[in-house]
């Protein structure tokens, strides 16, 4: 296909057969602006009733040649915007049977059963659904927007859980007087005990340094919809019939029992944009976190979170037909094999760099991480393709969230995506910043920040 093989400026040293989404898209989008007939396309990409995105786009005139290239195309870009904004139905203007298409990739049977029985059933609990609708018919774009945050009055705890470590502290009035980092392994035990005590010991001690607790914000990797935990790596080893009954209310238990003062969790990656967003003082701040998993978050201009997903570990940044395939969508070119510690354990042994199977990731990419200090060039050239990754798919991402500041926690990738950007996308590397944050800020910035998530605290 005439697509497939755009010209890259930086080939990722150990990944020869890497094709940018970035890239391909703007080629698509190339031969849609010299199509005398292009067509138009909206996507109504609903939450909620009250909750909907439209995304409008151009598609190539109909042809045998140019229907191969716009079905990779609208199905990459509808996979994008699912994981992007959070989707339980896709309404999709009658244009040339394209809604057909998406819906049998959607079905029970398609090839991307996975994501939508993830967007139906986990994260909304319903059924997911494309409906074609006529262009009058299509809902208006009605979304929500929370400001979030920077409210520091009062007597807080904030805390973020993550995979290795929970991270909690204790502030009055925006001062922080307690903080601390505590190791823990939850991803694999079978009790959500493990991870209520866990939680209850970090809040405790955070509260033993303040006169009276007034509100509680926390940050996690996963789906979380009104406090209830929809999806989360966190438990995975949690039976799902267990999952219902026990880790779904988790958050709504733990307010409960500090006498149902004002409680608030959101995903970590909006905790990433948010903390980067007061550090900065700024808005516009899409934040990524390339950690266990990547995570990401976006606070718009006017400084607001959105309701949005933004799930871009499981996002396409890799369109070639040898793309890797993430090991729990089973589909190829998401982002977390690209853009996470996972990246760094597969790319490790094609410079012979080789662990003992049983030897857990984060030691692997402790491991690889000395090697780069002390000069080794295979460690060298796997953060110089982790880099190149970084580089074309902040390319991509810029095309949804037109932000203008990136947080991003990786500096040792800076270098070569900056060098990506400026050589292929010159505009937007005028147009952005990034910000490599403090070290206290990569360690407890998040759980500082989400103290001042809830909304209202009780007067005294």
């Amino acid at each position: 296909m005439l697509i497939d093989s755009p010209k890259l400026k930086h080939v990722p040293p150990l990944d020869r057969h890497f094709m940018p989404a970035a890239l391909w898209n703007r080629s698509y989008e190339q031969l849609v602006a010299l199509d005398p007939k292009p067509t138009t396309l909206k996507l109504g990409l609903e939450r909620s009733e009250r909750d909907v995105s439209v995304f409008t786009t151009q598609l190539l005139s109909r042809s045998y040649a140019n229907d191969l290239l716009t079905t990779r195309y609208l199905e990459r870009l509808c996979k994008f915007l699912l994981w992007q904004k959070g989707v339980r139905r896709v309404y999709v203007t009658e244009t040339a049977d394209w809604a057909r298409t998406l819906k049998a990739s959607y079905s029970a049977t398609g090839e991307r059963r996975f994501d939508a029985n993830f967007m139906g059933e986990k994260a909304y609990g319903t059924t997911f659904a494309v409906i074609e609708v006529a262009p009058s018919d299509m809902p208006q774009a009605t979304e929500e927007k929370v400001l979030l945050g920077r409210r520091w009055r009062g007597c807080r705890i904030g805390f973020d859980l993550g995979g290795s470590a929970r991270k909690c502290a204790a502030l009055i009035d925006g001062a922080v007087v307690f903080s601390e980092e505590v190791p823990w392994d939850p991803y694999f035990q079978t009790s959500v005990d493990y991870h209520y005590q866990g939680i209850q010991d970090s809040l405790q001690r955070a509260a033993s340094y303040l006169p009276r607790v007034d509100a509680i914000g926390g940050s996690a990797a996963g789906v979380y919809v009104n406090n209830e935990v929809r999806v989360a790596s966190l438990f995975r080893g949690i039976p799902q019939a267990e999952f219902e009954i026990s880790v779904r209310p988790l958050f709504k238990r733990l307010q409960k029992d500090w006498q149902g003062i004002p409680f608030d969790v959101i995903n970590d990656g909006e905790m990433t944009a948010l903390a980067g967003a007061i550090r900065l003082n700024e808005n516009s701040v899409l934040g990524i976190s390339l950690g266990t998993s990547q995570a990401a978050g976006f606070v718009n201009r006017q400084g607001k979170i959105t309701s949005w997903l933004n799930e871009l570990a499981f996002a396409p940044i890799d369109y070639s037909s040898r793309a890797h395939i993430d090991e729990w969508s089973k589909d190829q070119g998401c982002g977390v094999q690209y853009l996470s510690q996972q990246a760094v354990a597969r790319l490790a042994p094609k410079t012979g760099i080789v662990f003992p199977e049983e030897v857990p990731l984060r030691q692997r990419v402790a491991a690889v991480q000395q090697l780069m200090q002390a000069g080794d060039e295979r460690a060298r050239s796997i953060y110089a393709t982790i880099g190149t990754y970084l580089g074309y798919s902040l390319a991509h991402y810029h095309r949804f969230y037109q932000f203008k500041n990136l947080l991003l926690m990786g500096e040792v990738l800076l270098e070569k995506a900056n060098q990506v950007l400026a050589d292929e996308f010159p505009e937007i590397s005028r147009a952005i910043r990034i910000v490599i944050p403090e070290e206290k800020l990569k360690r407890l910035g998040q759980a500082i920040a989400a103290a001042s998530l809830p909304l209202h605290y009780p007067i005294p």
